[in-house]
């Protein structure tokens, strides 16, 4: 009899030891909408097991969780998708069968969507990502058609762009403002730069599920960028011969990677991407400016940084099994050293804007191997505007006033490279569209 008890009691005992380990615990869920895409994000200490499945008529994403509990965290998803999500109506969360919860992502369009989980790093557990991407990509150059100026025209060759009015309801009131454009382009005080309009991609740098620095006082980058940014355009829309496009234009991820194909999709003639430095110590401080490096990093301080922001991809989370169609070949082509050589002209140029309204963390411009800067065939720069880790400077960058002399000084560099760098005749790679 008590042998027979014994067996019992160790199976019931590592039942309910089975049931404890199974038993996962969700800690957190995020939402972050955007036009580019929607993300969704379920944490946990333990790893998440999954099944995903899409249904038709009407569009659904079905998405199974293996030994998961419904815990508040969890239920907090159905509030968070909200009415302007582009692609998520609502969501409903229920115990599909004894194990299983299931998630039904009900949505407004066909959607091409991606899975994939993500390891611990920085404050974040385990992480299962769901991105729900639009079948059809919205196209750079037709978003600044939509801004009622006209189309820069696609070509492999910059000379060859053209202004193409764009067609709606006022496509009269669209034609006199296009040729208002044109002549006043014609007449800008650097005619080097009044042939076709300058496309410029401004990259708030971080963003979504990475926060970037904090400041002492809870300042996140991703939100300094993003104002920055925001205030680039505006000023650089306001400037004849040019318009810009917002790589990052709300709070969300964007893969390194991704924000490289989206300037190149553009037909960007520059690329800018916008940060805010920090350190261990707080008293570092002063801008700084950075250009890609085929050799190694200017210096150690660059070296950690380029580090540093590298690790966004890790933090923010990608999709590892998608392959970068430009890590293989980037270094390696032709094009690279001119590309390089332009993007430390204008890097010079932008430096020396910052130095009249700021300290200059060195006074020269430095290099190193940043991912965001690794566009074969558009000059990158990446701006480190000041220190967030230090106190007055994170006072400073949280100044809606100080923020728009950052990017007034940024843009004037940037005129006055193009002014002594026209962009004219340049030969374009072909891309990997």
């Amino acid at each position: 009899m008590f042998r027979r008890f014994i067996p019992l009691i160790f199976i019931a005992t590592l039942l309910c030891w089975s049931d404890a380990i199974a038993s996962v615990n969700i800690s957190a869920t995020r939402v972050w909408p955007a036009q580019d895409y929607t993300r969704l994000t379920i944490e946990s200490k333990h790893t998440i097991h999954y099944s995903f499945l899409s249904l038709k008529n009407p569009e659904r994403l079905v998405l199974d969780l293996y030994d998961v509990e419904i815990t508040p965290a969890l239920k907090a998803l159905i509030n968070k998708i909200g009415s302007n999500d582009p692609y998520i109506k609502a969501i409903r969360i229920a115990r599909f069968k004894p194990g299983v919860v299931r998630l039904v992502l009900d949505l407004k369009t066909k959607a091409k969507p991606q899975i994939f989980d993500l390891k611990p790093v920085a404050e974040y557990g385990h992480r299962l990502v769901l991105d729900v991407y639009p079948v059809v990509v919205t196209d750079p150059l037709m978003a600044l058609v939509q801004q009622g100026e006209g189309e820069i025209a696609p070509s492999s060759n910059p000379a060859e762009r053209r202004t193409i009015p764009a067609t709606n309801k006022n496509s009269n009131k669209t034609a006199k403002t296009n040729k208002a454009f044109t002549k006043k382009s014609l007449n800008t005080r650097h005619p080097q730069i009044s042939r076709r309009i300058l496309i410029i991609a401004v990259d708030a740098g971080h963003g979504g599920e990475d926060p970037g620095a904090r400041g002492r006082r809870g300042t996140h980058e991703k939100d300094i960028t993003l104002a920055i940014a925001r205030k680039l355009k505006k000023k650089i829309d306001q400037t004849s011969g040019m318009r810009a496009v917002l790589i990052r234009d709300g709070d969300y991820f964007i893969p390194l990677r991704g924000r490289v194909e989206k300037a190149r999709k553009a037909h960007a003639d520059l690329f800018v991407s916008i940060h805010a430095d920090s350190f261990v110590k707080s008293k570092a401080r002063g801008s700084s400016v950075f250009a890609l490096s085929k050799r190694g990093a200017s210096s150690a301080s660059a070296r950690w940084l380029a580090k540093k922001e590298n690790e966004a991809d890790l933090i923010g989370g990608i999709n590892l099994a998608v392959k970068d169609p430009y890590l293989a070949r980037t270094l390696l082509d032709l094009s690279q050293t001119a590309t390089i050589n332009d993007s430390m002209k204008v890097a010079k140029d932008v430096l020396k804007e910052l130095g009249s309204i700021n300290t200059l963390h060195r006074g020269f411009v430095e290099q190193a191997g940043f991912a965001v800067l690794k566009s074969p065939d558009i000059p990158s720069i990446l701006v480190e505007t000041a220190f967030i880790s230090n106190p007055t400077e994170e006072r400073r960058l949280r100044s809606d006033r100080y923020r728009g002399k950052l990017a007034s000084a940024i843009l004037s560099g940037i005129k006055r490279y193009f002014s002594q760098n026209p962009a004219l005749s340049k030969p374009r790679i072909a891309q990997n569209e």
